[in-house]
């Protein structure tokens, strides 16, 4: 079959010398999205990719599929909790409270604030009595999150809009007068290409004008870290945490509200310097609980008193799991024997486990309802003796269940409120060998009964920033396995599954066991005679299309198509576009020696050679992705489409009005079509 042509993009001479190395650098003129050649080509590919999509296969089951809606992890405020929830119909969640004789509001329903659906709801903190909501809203995918305060009682609108809060926490002081929170300095106030940086932790007083907020924390600190900030119910204790981009360790600061004033807190290390992570909780006991991973790449509880919380006077109350991470815990106290409920994932599965509370003794474990993923877990914060937490696995749309440690008993709370039939698949996790010989798991979901020969199969896989891939209700999975596919996600190195070693192992100048670890799982699905090289499909997104992206320049035999979201692909350049400099405490900088050899020995984009016979490609991105520019996508594709010797095709999907994140239910259906309908092309499903 002869493919289309494809659009001209012409070609530059442009040849940086870095550390001594020429990069070339022949598409540059495609990171400028508003040049008329951009557009130009931009709407020729989006010509193209119409005319060769054909009808979406797996559109009406995706969406049948999705019907199921989806509920949340209630948030208690004495008798009153919140909580979202998707029915079958709608675009978004909507964010609801729930009073004390059971009568349920809608406080934020994104669809009924613009019914374009270009709106979404990015983060929700009702204040500690539950009176007063803050939320915070974006447009049109770019995340640029604007936050408002609501009055609980009668949903009007308090306070608001207070721009420049992009992944802002929000730490409310006790009677909902005042809240701290992040905010990015003005652009007027930074160099116009760090408007996207220069946080700071504010004090904000509920009524007053933000020009009247006092910047408690962030001066003279980098221009890339992340600030947490929250505050102890009773409102005696605030902690302040710093994060350098997004880099696995973080320097924690604690102070007494009632020895220094809220808008001069006299804050006390905690640990600075350090590279672990760890998180505070403060506990009703008068004890502060430390989740961290420091001496333990699994993590451990330690506690301590938060008068004094210094590294030195931890004691370990939860040790380290040889093989189990631990991810998460709440504290149940209204009982004879108080206990913490611990959540971990064991090779990305999770469990539940009960100890007590002054000893960490191990009491038990906790029923769950299958092998899948548990998220969330959360507690009355006045005490009690109940927990709620998410729980989903591959065929079961997220639930809410309810631990009682009263009886022990675990019992489910909340459904997601659509009734779909699901099909029936067979789970299985196995394990291969990688390159170096390490030991990987990958979770293989396929039809049930007996694998009769090879299947189209689509290998998934993220390998970065420390994010695991567990279990979890896909419409696309079920969608694509019930047609009689494959599907296998590999939990590959510079993930959590296995703790922050396993994290730390496919980073930085170890970023190549990430795609080592990807090419054995495709060579073990071969070899086990589930696929073949000529119906293995692989696709990733983000920290996944740069894995994706990889692969197809290091094996593009063995790989029959690729689909690539989102993707990071020039890695020589990534840090000067979106919040690329972020990322360079994952990735390494271009300006380093050592580390311009670690990302100059993979960048995609660099290592597309002519005369290579690719596979068949669909770049999927967003106009508005302010996380990871499109221009990535744009000069792989331009580069791959003018190498390639295949017949097969090289397209890009160009998506508007939507960015890296949330999207409306319609849209994600879309998309999840066109990408299954082109695997299914080109792996003969």
């Amino acid at each position: 079959m002869t493919r289309e042509p494809y659009p001209t993009a012409r070609r530059e001479d442009i040849i940086d010398e870095l550390h001594g190395t020429p990069v070339p650098d022949p598409y540059r003129w495609l990171e400028d999205p508003d040049s008329p050649e951009t557009k130009g080509w931009l709407l020729a590919q989006s010509e193209l990719f119409s005319r060769s999509r054909g009808p979406q296969r797996f559109k009406s089951r995706i969406a049948e599929l999705l019907r199921s809606g989806s509920v949340g992890v209630p948030a208690w405020r004495g008798e009153r909790y919140f909580f979202s929830r998707r029915t079958p119909d709608q675009e978004h969640a909507v964010y609801y409270v729930v009073e004390a004789d059971g009568t349920e509001r809608a406080l934020i329903d994104p669809m009924a604030i613009d019914p374009s659906g270009l709106t979404t709801l990015d983060a929700v903190q009702p204040d500690k009595e539950g009176r007063l909501l803050a939320y915070q809203l974006s447009v049109g995918g770019n995340e640029e999150s604007v936050l408002y305060i609501m009055d609980v009682a009668t949903g009007v609108r308090v306070e608001g809009p207070i721009d420049r809060c992009r992944y802002s926490p929000v730490a409310w002081l006790p009677g909902g007068e005042a809240f701290y929170y992040v905010r990015r300095l003005p652009s007027t106030e930074v160099p116009e290409n760090e408007s996207q940086f220069h946080r700071r932790v504010y004090l904000h007083r509920v009524g007053t004008s933000t020009e009247d907020d006092v910047m408690i924390f962030g001066q003279g600190l980098k221009m890339t870290n992340y600030y947490g900030v929250g505050v102890s119910r009773d409102g005696r204790w605030l902690q302040v945490s710093a994060h350098e981009g997004t880099a696995p360790r973080n320097d924690l600061w604690v102070a007494d509200l009632t020895a220094s004033p809220a808008d001069r807190p006299d804050l006390r290390v905690v640990q600075e310097g350090v590279d672990a992570q760890a998180g505070l909780v403060f506990g009703r006991d008068g004890r502060l609980y430390v989740h961290t991973d420091r001496d333990a790449s699994r993590g451990r509880v330690c506690v301590t008193d938060p008068a004094e919380p210094g590294y030195d006077t931890w004691r370990e109350l939860i040790p380290e799991d040889p093989e189990a991470v631990l991810n998460d815990f709440a504290i149940l106290d209204d009982l004879e024997r108080p206990v913490l409920l611990v959540g971990w994932t064991r090779h990305a599965i999770s469990e539940l486990t009960l100890h007590d509370l002054e000893t960490g003794e191990r009491l038990g474990e906790v029923p769950t309802p299958g092998l899948g993923s548990i998220g969330g877990i959360a507690e009355r914060p006045e005490g009690g003796h109940e927990a709620w937490f998410g729980y989903t696995d591959n065929t079961t749309p997220p639930t809410i269940q309810r631990y009682d440690a009263r009886t022990g008993e675990t019992t489910l709370w909340a459904a997601s409120p659509g009734a779909v039939e699901v099909p029936d698949v067979r789970t299985e996790q196995v394990v291969y060998r990688s390159a170096d010989g390490t030991d990987v798991r990958m979770l293989v979901i396929s039809p049930p009964g007996e694998a009769s020969g090879p299947r189209p199969t689509i290998l998934y896989g993220y390998g970065g920033f420390g994010i695991s891939m567990t279990p979890g209700y896909s419409a696309s999975i079920l969608a694509w396995v019930e047609a009689g596919g494959v599907y296998a996600i590999a939990n590959l190195r510079g993930g959590g599954e296995e703790g922050e070693q396993w994290h730390r192992d496919g980073m930085l100048g170890n970023k190549q066991n990430v795609f080592d670890d990807f090419h054995a799982a495709a060579e073990h699905l071969i070899a086990t005679g589930v696929t073949t090289a000529g119906q293995l499909g692989i696709s990733g997104g983000s920290n996944g299309g740069l894995l994706v992206g990889a692969a197809l320049t290091q094996r593009p035999d063995l790989y029959a198509a690729v689909v690539c979201s989102a993707p990071l692909l020039d890695m020589v350049r990534y840090e000067l576009f979106g919040l690329g400099a972020t990322w360079n405490v994952e990735y390494g900088s271009a300006d380093d020696p050592e580390q311009f050899g670690w990302l100059w020995g993979y960048s995609p984009y660099h290592h597309v050679k002519e005369g290579v016979e690719y596979p068949a490609t669909l770049f999927t991105v967003f106009q508005s992705d302010t996380r990871v520019h499109p221009l990535h996508a744009w000069k792989m594709c331009a580069a791959l489409q003018h190498a390639t010797a295949s017949d097969r095709p090289v397209l890009l999907r160009n998506e508007t009005e939507v960015g890296h994140g949330a999207r409306s239910v319609s849209r994600s259906v879309d998309l999840s079509a066109d990408t299954l309908t082109f695997l299914a092309a080109h792996t003969g499903l």
